[in-house]
């Protein structure tokens, strides 16, 4: 990713979730981190399908492995405490029992998908922002 891509990813996720702390540091390649804070959220992945760059902020999430733990509540108050935004919520899919949706107000934003390894249930965010998501920044 160059320093251009960087700032536009940068200010897109600092806009979307309305939290001026987050910031999008490259490494190499066309891989990325972003942090609020010093707190490593997740990674940013580029990907460029026929002349088209897309992104993906990709998010590991664990709640634990109490099977008491109700997916949905749990998730929505994990974002909006991580993000520091409370128009976050999740909720879930129709007809797909492997993957949950997230919102921000009424705008979709994410998928989350449930991944069970090795007895432990994790989640994972998975944001799409595409090229054209940035123009407007």
């Amino acid at each position: 990713m160059n320093v251009q891509e960087v700032r536009q990813l940068d200010a897109y996720l600092k806009k979307l979730f309305g939290n001026p702390q987050i910031r999008v540091v490259p490494k190499k390649n066309d891989l990325a981190e972003v942090f609020i804070g010093e707190d490593d959220l997740g990674e940013l992945s580029a990907d460029e399908d026929e002349g088209e760059r897309s992104y993906n902020f990709r998010m590991v999430i664990q709640l634990g492995n109490d099977p008491s733990i109700q997916p949905v509540p749990a998730l929505t108050n994990y974002l909006r405490a991580r993000f520091g935004n409370d128009q976050l919520r999740v909720v879930t899919r129709p007809k797909k029992m492997d993957s949950l949706e997230a919102y921000l107000g009424d705008e979709f934003i994410a998928v989350l998908f449930v991944e069970n390894e090795k007895g432990r249930r994790s989640y994972i965010l998975e944001l799409p922002i595409l090229d054209v998501d940035l123009v407007e920044q």
